[in-house]
């Protein structure tokens, strides 16, 4: 397979290491172990600790453990541990569901912008790609008008991101089981990137269910990287029918082969307690969402549609530099990481991910501040 280079990936191994402010992340502010064994009951801490401490660091189950398993399965309304496979992230588990469903020639419909694994790995396939818009052209927003016109009896699979990344964007409850109801007319697949799942946004719009829950002709992809704050674990799954599953286990033998043994026993302990870590991260998204929106409001220069589900947002700038290098002298000079909206194809935009800790998040509009304020006295054109 030749695959194109993944553009923002890329920008973000150049800078993410050396920053102080990183308020480009597409996660929630990371836990240490040590604030997951602070979620255990007192008399129950120690117990679990020693029991990490003395797991072997062998191998561990290829599909990931029965308990880790269940655990998942339980979080959808249908099936069980033999409908779950854990994978080394979300990427993984799309890149193995591309790979087992489609063949060279076969239409796929994926969002765009969005994160480039979404279209990028189908094209290298050899897929005819179609991309469903869901840019400043739709208002940031799903449009199942759209979507409809994309679908032909060719397609084979349609990959639905809500909350959408870059853009906040939510598919509404019944706009979902549309895009169930379009698939399953043409024999196709679903693919449900559900990374954001559980991050809810205060005042925002309603969860659709997961896509997995809607039928047979959808799979889930979940991860416990951006809503729980645990990207180090590289804990991701699909949610499908058994034979797909199996399939997908299989093509993973040439992989990764497993997840981590401890990273399965810590990702359970992150399970045990979601309903603490959703708590904490609708305080982070709340406080992080209000300074945002101050800070752009006393900067006419600037734009932006709040997320409605997730934690991103495109930041719209009229500024005298395109995306590239403004990000590039945003880490560099000012140490702050905003990504560039060329990354997803939309100039003039910079993606803000409200995840960060908030005085982190604050002091990193601050100094974003300070260069679009350098840039707008420079009347200076610069372009990438």
């Amino acid at each position: 397979m030749k695959i194109e280079s993944f553009l923002l990936e890329r920008w973000m191994t150049r800078h993410e290491t050396h920053v102080r402010y990183d308020i480009a992340e597409s996660g929630i502010l990371p836990l240490s172990t040590d604030d997951l064994l602070n979620f255990e009951p007192p008399d129950r801490r120690q117990a679990t600790l020693d029991r990490l401490l003395g797991i072997p660091l062998g191998y561990s189950e290829a599909r990931g453990t029965i308990e880790l398993r269940t655990m998942l399965a339980d979080t959808y309304t249908r099936g069980d541990a033999d409908h779950i496979l854990v994978t080394t992230g979300a990427i993984e588990a799309n890149f193995l569901l591309y790979n087992v469903l489609l063949d060279a020639g076969d239409h796929v419909i994926a969002p765009y912008p969005a994160y480039q694994q979404l279209y990028s790995v189908p094209k290298a396939i050899g897929c005819d790609v179609s991309l469903w818009k869901v840019g400043p052209e739709t208002g940031y927003r799903y449009d199942i008008a759209a979507l409809e016109k994309l679908v032909t009896p060719r397609t084979k699979v349609i990959v639905v991101n809500t909350p959408h990344n870059p853009t906040g964007a939510m598919l509404a409850p019944a706009d979902a089981k549309r895009v169930y109801e379009l698939a399953k007319s043409v024999g196709a697949t679903v693919i449900g990137d559900e990374a954001y799942r559980w991050l809810a946004v205060p005042d925002g719009d309603a969860f659709a269910p997961p896509f997995f829950d809607l039928g047979e002709s959808a799979v889930s992809v979940g991860t416990l990287s951006k809503p729980f704050g645990l990207p180090g674990l590289r804990i991701g799954w699909i949610a499908g029918p058994p034979d797909l599953i199996q399939q997908c286990w299989s093509f993973r033998d040439y992989i990764t082969l497993s997840p981590g043994k401890l990273n399965d026993a810590l990702a359970q302990l992150g399970m045990m307690h979601r309903d603490r870590i959703i708590a904490r991260n609708t305080e982070i998204i709340r406080a992080n969402i209000a300074e945002a929106a101050r800070w752009i409001a006393e900067r006419p220069y600037l734009g932006w549609t709040p997320p409605r589900g997730g934690l991103l947002a495109l930041l719209k700038y009229d500024l005298p530099m395109d995306s590239l290098p403004l990000a590039d002298e945003l880490a560099t000079k000012f140490s702050v990481m905003l990504a560039p909206g060329s990354a997803f194809g939309y100039e003039r935009h910079l993606r803000m991910g409200v995840g960060q800790r908030p005085d982190v998040f604050k002091m990193g509009l601050q100094e974003a501040g300070k260069c679009f304020e350098e840039v707008r006295s420079s009347k200076l054109e610069v372009r990438s």
